[in-house]
């Protein structure tokens, strides 16, 4: 991963971002030296919240063959949440 420093930034402004991301479409920003912050495209923010909404849609399907997951209408959610209250 590219790296810029948040000097750099200050400088440039926004200019600075697309060398950084070309490589990859990810950038670590450095504040003293130290990684701070990430940037990123928006195709790979897009790609990267794919992933992780499959994995929580196959998560949920997975909880929901185990048995972890009811289907229920509104009134017996209801019904169930004020007989444990």
């Amino acid at each position: 991963m590219s790296s810029i420093a948040a000097n750099e930034i200050k400088k440039k402004g926004v200019s600075a971002f697309p060398e950084a991301l070309r490589e990859n479409g990810e950038a670590l920003i450095t504040v003293r030296g130290k990684g701070r912050y990430v940037i990123m495209t928006l195709e790979k923010y897009g790609a990267i919240r794919e992933i992780e909404l499959t994995r929580a849609v196959q998560e949920a399907q997975a909880d929901y063959r185990a048995g972890r997951i009811t289907d229920r209408t509104i009134d017996d959610h209801m019904r169930r949440i004020d007989d444990e209250v």
